[in-house]
């Protein structure tokens, strides 16, 4: 097989007409000429820290339209999976992912449960993590969430670090906002990378003590243009993600946005095109070719490198998508699930007052963090009222791995006038979430989550809407464009709700995550994140 067209040497930062050889799965050889092209190659893109779960997609059917975007590889770690179904649940997503040609490189989960202020599915701890670091099929240790443990000492996270060490595997991390001592610590103990990073100061400061940049921009955490000329200064350490994009995004593009953006904002575009494509397989050691003779054939040929319109999609040699189209194969999949939460009843979510002032969570539109306030609340009966008018409304957090009352809260920003929307995907545990104006509608759209065991719910009213996740309970083995088809109506119906959240769902699934300031709520209470400690809901 032999493809023309302008190629753009990345590695060598120079652009030329010429030809591929390809035979197999490899280039042969690249021969240069001087006519005149329309069309540009370049390598593949690769998202270098991604939950492939947070798509709604199996990892097959996430290549599919990653593919078509012009993704080649992901580094994807399977947390979210791990947190519902432990060891099965990583093995699950690398035999999906095995069914395509894609290069997904899994991770090893290091914290599973992310903290111990939460109710997960399954618990990886060092002999499984072990286990699984031990595995050819396992190529790194995933993100250390846990930045007291690491500062603290804790045993099982050093025991965790150490097996990294030993099978010589790289080890990702997650310190939003760490500075100073503590952050130096953390890099110390051998951790190499920070998706975590919101400001252009934090970002100078962890990549001057020899980390790597993951410049995140996806559906909930968007940083792109906070910490673009990072790439101008550090074109050798900093690398493109997305951390969690949900399926109607994905539906719309993927790393080939980030790119497109960023050559928008003046950014160099050879260096972005290093961040997007070459230091990911660099620092990770992917498999992955960079369009050099005797490489593995992965690129794209786009139509200009402005706007990066992928014509087609090359990955080990064969043609994955052509103009918005994927070729790769669809995939059965066999449904596995951990799913035991008992219907609620409308009076499980009654608040009984103990005072007027209680602590609120504040959801910021387009972050995972949030603030932390109070608010004085009426009470009817004897049980607090929310308050819709000031936009404070009821959250709670359903346990769904036993038969456990309500945790309940109070959240701002989420701008419901009536109905409730729920979920089952709640970062890092999943169990389930809701927000609602009314007990009834918010108890209603929690049983509907309960009835489907897993997915993503609305109710208004009389009317009641839920996209199935019967996978974990937090993925379909439906094919990508229907699935960012119902997100999107369900996305469009909560906004009709009153909603002015860029991305509720994707919102209300980072509340219950305590490891992520400042304020959140799990199954076993409201927590501070500040403080790192469960605090009672009525503010003395």
């Amino acid at each position: 097989m032999r493809i023309s067209g302008n190629i753009v040497d990345v590695l060598h930062e120079r652009i030329y007409s010429g030809t591929l050889d390809i035979r197999d799965d490899r280039i042969l050889h690249i021969s240069e000429d001087r006519e005149i092209r329309n069309t540009f190659i370049i390598p593949g893109f690769i998202d270098s820290h991604v939950h492939i779960e947070s798509s709604m997609l199996v990892p097959s059917e996430f290549a599919r339209i990653a593919a078509v975007h012009g993704t080649v590889g992901t580094v994807s770690d399977p947390h979210e999976i791990g947190n519902v179904l432990g060891v099965d649940g990583v093995r699950f997503m690398i035999e999906n992912g095995r069914m395509v040609p894609f290069t997904f490189w899994f991770g090893a989960p290091s914290c599973v449960p992310s903290s111990s202020f939460e109710t997960s599915g399954a618990s990886l701890g060092p002999a499984e993590v072990d286990e699984l670091l031990g595995d050819h099929d396992i190529r790194y240790l995933s993100e250390v969430m846990n930045v007291p443990g690491v500062l603290n000492g804790d045993a099982e996270i050093a025991a965790k670090l150490a097996s990294a060490k030993r099978h010589r595997k790289v080890i990702d991390g997650h310190a939003p906002a760490l500075r100073g001592q503590g952050l130096a610590k953390y890099v110390g103990a051998g951790i190499s990378t920070d998706h975590e990073t919101f400001s252009y100061d934090e970002g100078v400061e962890k990549l001057s003590l020899g980390m790597k940049l993951c410049i995140r921009e996806g559906s909930a955490a968007r940083n792109l243009h906070e910490l673009g000329t990072l790439m101008n200064e550090y074109p050798d350490s900093c690398m493109l993600c997305t951390d969690d994009m949900h399926p109607h995004d994905l539906a719309k593009g993927h790393i080939n946005r980030l790119v497109q953006k960023a050559v928008k904002d003046g950014i160099d575009i050879m260096k972005v095109l290093r961040c997007a494509c070459v230091n990911p397989v660099r620092h990770y050691g992917l498999p992955v070719g960079l369009l050099q003779k005797g490489n593995r054939a992965d690129f794209l040929v786009v139509d200009n490198l402005n706007t990066f319109t992928v014509l087609e999609t090359y990955i080990k040699g064969q043609l994955a998508a052509r103009c918005g189209m994927p070729l790769l194969p669809q995939v059965s999949v066999t449904e596995i699930n951990a799913f035991a939460a008992a219907k609620r009843v409308t009076s499980d979510f009654l608040v009984k007052a103990r005072g007027e002032t209680v602590h609120v969570i504040e959801a910021i539109n387009g972050e995972v963090i949030t603030n932390h306030t109070t608010a004085h609340l009426a009470a009817k009966g004897g049980y607090l009222l929310s308050n819709p008018d000031k936009n404070i409304l009821k959250i709670a957090v359903v346990n769904r791995y036993h038969d456990a009352l309500p945790s309940i809260g109070f959240v701002m920003g989420f701008g419901l006038r009536r109905g409730a929307i729920a979920s089952s995907i709640a970062h890092d545990s999943h169990n389930i979430i809701a927000v609602g104006v009314d007990d009834d509608a918010l108890c209603r759209a929690i049983n509907l989550i309960i009835e489907h065991k897993g997915g993503i719910a609305l109710v208004d009213g009389t009317r009641e809407e839920i996209l199935p996740l019967p996978i974990a309970g937090i993925m379909t083995s439906c094919d990508a464009p229907n699935v960012a088809r119902r997100y999107a109506e369900l996305h469009s119906l909560a906004q009709d709700l009153g909603s002015e959240l860029q991305t509720p769902f994707m919102t209300l699934s980072f509340m219950a995550l305590p490891v992520i300031p400042r304020l959140k709520i799990t199954d076993k209470g409201l927590f501070d994140g500040d403080c790192f400690a469960f605090i009672d809901l009525f503010s003395p």
